[in-house]
Parts: C-alpha cells; structure tokens; sequence
C-alpha cells in the first residue's frame, strides 16, 4: 500500500501541473502492461520453483549473488520468458497508443519524440520489473514463503510506482525539450 501511495503523490503532483496534465491517460496503461507482465514472469518462475525444488532450497542457477544478466540469459524457460515478456512491450503499448489517439482520448499528440520517450520509459519499466521479480522469488522462495502469494502484490505495486514515476519523467523532459501541445490540460 505504501509503495503504491508514493506512486499515487507522483501522479497527482503531475496532474497538478497543467503543463503535464496529459499524464492522466496514459498511466493506466503503463501500469496495466507492466504489472501484468511482471506478475506472469513470477508465477511461471514460482511454478518452476514448486516443481523442481523443495521450499527453501533454490536451484544451482539460482544460488550466489543476484546479477541482471540472470535474468534475460541463459537456456532455461524462465530466460526465455523474460525475454518474450520484454518483447511485447513495444507492440503492446503502440496498440494502446493507437487505440488512445483513435480515441481522441490523450492530450497529448502522438510525435515521433513522445513515442520514443514513452516507450523507452515503458521497456525500462519492464526491464527493471522482471530483474527484480526474478530476485524476489527466489529469495522469497529461499525464505520458504510462497512467491505466487507473496511476490506479486510487491511486484506489481513497484510496477505502479516505477511506471507513474519515468511517465512523469518523461513528460517533464518532453515539456522540457519543447516537445508538447497546445490541448494539453484540455
């Protein structure tokens, strides 16, 4: 609940601001896709987890230090979930994109720069979310508590604030670099 209530002060800061007050509708979406994708990759490592080792003890590739190429690298079904899951990310969120600006819902028109800034900030939203989810079961597995129960709630309150947070750093650094509209806050 904290960590989420951080992510909602962050919002509504933003809004607040009616330079950026075209955040509103693409928070939704950043979080939905981020939380959701996120939430996948630890339940299909926890399933891994109930069906190859006993609670408490991971498995040998999961031993030692935690390092992000762990992640993403490797042979296993978990690296190649990740992989696909970050994959997604991109026609993903142009579908949503799409849909909003068919929509005339956002305030914000869809330029080269802000599609690039939003989806850089989305894969580097999904990229943190799946290093920290793949640390986060294991050591909750580690600790012999059940990750699917545990894990997930963590997982996707972190995706809320992470998300809010680098859309209100993106819209700042779009507003910054000249890169907004007049209907902003219409």
């Amino acid at each position: 609940m904290i960590i989420s209530s951080i992510g909602g002060l962050i919002l509504d800061k933003t809004v607040s601001d009616p330079n950026l007050a075209g955040i509103v509708v693409y928070t939704p979406v950043i979080n939905g896709i981020g939380g959701n994708l996120v939430a996948i990759q630890a339940s299909r490592i926890s399933t891994h987890l109930h069906f190859h080792s006993i609670p408490g003890e991971v498995p040998e590739e999961a031993k030692g230090c935690y390092y992000p190429c762990r992640t993403f690298c490797g042979a296993g079904a978990n690296h190649r979930s990740a992989q696909v899951l970050l994959l997604l990310v991109i026609p993903g969120h142009l579908i949503f994109l799409y849909t909003i600006h068919l929509m005339k819902s956002g305030h914000t028109t869809l330029t080269p720069i802000f599609m690039t800034v939003y989806l850089a900030a989305a894969l580097l939203q999904v990229l943190t979310l799946l290093c920290i989810a793949d640390w986060m079961v294991h050591r909750m597995w580690r600790n012999g508590k059940d990750p699917d129960s545990f894990s997930i709630p963590y997982l996707t309150a972190l995706g809320d604030l992470l998300g809010t947070a680098l859309l209100a750093i993106s819209f700042h650094f779009l507003w910054v670099i000249g890169d907004q509209d007049s209907d902003v806050g219409d």
